[in-house]
């Protein structure tokens, strides 16, 4: 083969090598600005999800705090009204025993 074709054939190769390595740092590129984008949606999908997430554990620490808090306040109403109750039935015991008394100290003096 004569030498001018041989260098023409390498030069030749060398381009078409050039082309090939082009056209794999693109591909390469592309990929990784492909990949960079699911990432970020990845991560934005995985902020919302976290968002979501705390906004429902709230949700139901509120709800478990108003029904502990009705809870409370039911037992306290019946503890006062029992306390109401005996405190009434005190009275009327008070009562008898003050009039006892009184009638102790009338016949007392007469």
């Amino acid at each position: 083969m004569p030498r001018p074709e041989v260098l023409e054939r390498i030069k030749s190769a060398e381009e078409e090598a050039d082309e090939i390595v082009a056209l794999a740092q693109n591909d390469r590129d592309e990929r990784i600005a492909e990949a960079r984008e699911r990432a970020e949606e990845i991560r934005t999908e995985a902020e919302q999800e976290a968002r979501d997430l705390k906004e429902r554990r709230l949700e139901e620490a509120r709800e478990e705090i108003d029904t502990e808090t009705e809870r409370v306040l039911e037992n306290g109403e019946q503890e006062r009204e029992a306390l109401a109750e005996r405190a009434q039935n005190r009275v009327d015991e008070v009562t008898d025993h003050v009039v006892e008394l009184f009638q102790e100290d009338v016949h007392a003096q007469t």
